[in-house]
């Protein structure tokens, strides 16, 4: 019997060690809140015990995170609920415009915004609801409204934050070092692979997965920052260590471009870099970034005694590729001090040069969008239960106006609502047997936790697997509210039936207002960042102040991150699609170094003219999207002409860079025309077709 058991425990669909600590920590924390809500003798304890299954995450820091903007988003929208109950008085129209505009200003704020600030801005809107629509006439009961639920809400968080923090914590900033150490084996294995050749399958798939795990790193930050006093070491840190991982991730790209070479002196200097990267990538850790420091450091000196080498018939390639290399050691040198300073809480600085920048992409027209389709489901909503004055409507009105804020800056919102919708459907027939058939005849929290324990502790652990958190989520959150727990429960099966439906039909309208209203269009939002990375290309060529890569990298990275679940779902032409993303990157890059060498003035005049001429050119191409492949293939002749002249009689490392950059940028408009012309390839070679315009 015994062997049986652990092989069951054993597994791979058996929950592990932190699962359950999740899950008991989460319902402990629970039924602390929910007793302390009885002894404060608060309107609705179910609240405090709900806030902690909102909040609750794995991660200590992500729970402190967003249990502060939850209750900043509370306080917020309970200010903004009275003041526009006041401004409005009982004029229902004009009240119904204000929570409307309130909630889409809020929508638009949360769909511009990331992480625990987005979720924040997101509250503050339908808080304003949650609380103003049920005081509508009553404005006495106003003021005690909104106090209750900010003090059910603030006794949740505390509940929560204490349970996550001291009670066998997971901390963020544990997980991202954790996470930088398997990024930086993934970028070594990624490096050794590509520049060797590998299968390119397989380099398509390590590279977008070292992309996604880039993004959830410089994610992770804001959570590690809200762990320990030392709030702007750790930022600094994870901000340093991420953004070199960033570079590291461009300049392999831009090496593996300049990879073939038929030089003896530069095979050996590859597989002995494969030889070092392989060796990082089977056996990297954290207490051992000092031998790999010192590894790479002799390996930097020996690229930078090979640079001052004279070279035959290839100089302009072997000065691209020992400068490459020797600015992707220069960053995973810098990428291991960050992560070692973050692991031992140092005061690490990189040296005097500036913080990278970690900018993300703001989609002005989704938050519009997302702002149009709450103002429209909330004042229709609201309207509708002015009408009729029923309870169930407010209910539905209430979760419309949370559907269609929360959800709207989520990467697929219908998807996010119907996941968000079945969680809730499971919970009801749990809730009604708990609630009205067995509670009842079973009085006080001991009997409450023993019989909710059993159906929580296992949504818990469902909740702390991200394939299942959406809906395990749901569940537990409306298992709670369905239940309505008080000291007494009763039977009062007919007052269940209203909540539930109400709260079903509400997420069911608001899943049809994501269907109906401005319905989203993945062609019309790939074509809109596409064209955003085309014009971070345009201003690179024209801009007259030196550029900072490393957030160009970061916006240009976040951007591809989130094309890759829609490109996805395109087969061939999302795949062709992302490979011009990607190359517009690796472009980006040798047009930064060349506008550096330009303003640095590392060029002389005559060359520095014709340079910048021939990024002028490449500006213009792109900004005409003329559909005209002539102009691209002028434009190709005329910078692998210039790449030829500029090195006559000079043996300046500076000048064969620009030369070298100037091939490049040749080599990628030529493969990838849609670059410059704003289509996409068809399949083979017969022609072009443009995707439809904004």
């Amino acid at each position: 019997m015994i062997q049986y058991i652990e092989k069951f425990v054993e597994h791979p669909a058996w929950p592990g060690r932190t699962a359950w600590i999740f899950a008991l920590r989460t319902n402990a924390a629970a039924l602390v809140a929910l007793m302390a809500a009885f002894a404060l003798n608060l309107q609705q304890p179910q609240w405090a015990m709900m806030t902690v299954f909102i909040v609750s995450q794995p991660i200590a820091g992500m729970v402190i995170s967003k249990g502060l903007f939850r209750l900043a988003g509370t306080l917020i929208g309970a200010l903004a609920a009275i003041g526009i109950t006041a401004a409005t008085g009982d004029i229902q129209w004009l009240f119904v415009v204000s929570i409307a505009l309130w909630v889409a200003l809020c929508t638009f704020a949360a769909s511009m915004l990331r992480n625990p600030e987005s979720y924040g801005a997101a509250l503050a809107g339908y808080t304003a609801v949650i609380i103003a629509l049920p005081a509508f006439g009553q404005s006495h009961l106003l003021v005690d409204v909104a106090y209750a639920r900010c003090a059910e809400i603030m006794l949740g968080i505390i509940c929560a934050g204490i349970a996550s923090r001291f009670f066998q914590p997971q901390l963020a900033r544990t997980a991202l070092v954790e996470g930088l150490e398997n990024c930086i084996a993934d970028l070594a294995r990624y490096t050794s692979d590509a520049i060797a050749g590998g299968d390119s399958v397989q380099l398509k798939t390590a590279h977008r997965k070292l992309i996604a795990d880039t993004q959830a790193l410089a994610a992770m930050r804001a959570h590690a920052r809200l762990e320990a006093p030392s709030l702007v070491t750790h930022g600094r840190h994870s901000r340093h260590t991420v953004g070199h991982l960033m570079s590291c991730l461009s300049i392999v790209n831009i090496l593996v471009a300049h990879r073939v070479s038929s030089d003896e002196t530069w095979r050996n200097l590859r597989d002995k870099l494969g030889k070092l990267l392989d060796a990082m990538a089977g056996n990297f850790k954290l207490d051992a970034t000092g031998l790999w420091l010192d590894k790479l450091d002799a390996f930097a000196a020996e690229v930078a005694e090979l640079k001052g080498k004279p070279w035959g018939d290839d100089r302009i390639g072997m000065m691209a590729r020992l400068t490459l290399l020797g600015e992707f050691i220069d960053s995973l040198k810098a990428t291991l001090d960050g992560l070692s300073a973050l692991g031992s809480r140092s005061q690490y600085i990189s040296g005097s040069r500036k913080p990278p920048a970690l900018p993300v992409y703001r989609d002005h027209n989704t938050a519009l969008v997302n702002a149009i389709r709450a103002i429209v489901a909330t004042a229709l909503m609201t309207a509708y239960w002015m009408q009729t004055k029923h309870s169930d409507a407010a209910a539905a009105a209430i979760i419309v106006a949370v559907v269609c804020s929360l959800f709207a800056s989520m990467p697929n919102p219908l998807q996010t609502s119907w996941g968000f919708f079945r969680g809730t459907l499971y919970a009801v027939p749990f809730a009604f047997i708990l609630s009205q058939l067995v509670l009842p005849h079973f009085p006080g929290l001991f009997w409450f936790a023993v019989f909710i324990i059993p159906v929580l502790v296992p949504a818990a652990i469902l909740m702390a697997d991200p394939r299942h958190v959406g809906p395990a989520t749901a569940f537990s959150i409306n298992f709670i509210v369905f239940l309505k727990p008080h000291e007494k429960m009763a039977f009062e099966p007919a007052i269940f039936m209203e909540t539930s439906l109400s709260v079903l039909i509400g997420v069911l309208i608001g899943i049809l207002v994501f269907i109906v209203v401005l319905p989203k269009r993945p062609l019309v939002t790939v074509n809109r960042m596409m064209n955003a990375l085309r014009t971070d290309i345009i201003r690179l060529c024209l801009r007259d102040r030196v550029p900072n890569a490393s957030a160009f990298n970061s916006l240009a990275y976040d951007r591809i991150n989130q094309l890759m679940p829609i490109l996805q779902t395109m087969r061939e032409t999302g795949e062709t699609l992302m490979d011009d993303a990607l190359s517009s990157v690796t472009l980006g890059a040798e047009i930064i170094r060349l506008r550096r060498l330009l303003l640095w003035g590392r060029l002389e005049h005559g060359i520095a003219d014709r340079v910048s001429e021939n990024l002028t050119q490449l500006a213009k191409i792109i900004s005409l999207q003329t559909q005209d492949p002539g102009l691209v293939a002028e434009y190709v002749v005329s910078a692998r002409s210039l790449a030829a002249d500029i090195p006559e009689g000079s043996d300046r490392p500076l000048v064969l860079q620009a030369a070298a950059s100037l091939r490049l940028i040749a080599v990628m408009i030529e493969d990838h025309p849609s670059l410059a012309l704003g289509t996409k390839p068809s399949e083979g070679r017969k022609g072009f077709f443009r995707l439809p315009s904004l």
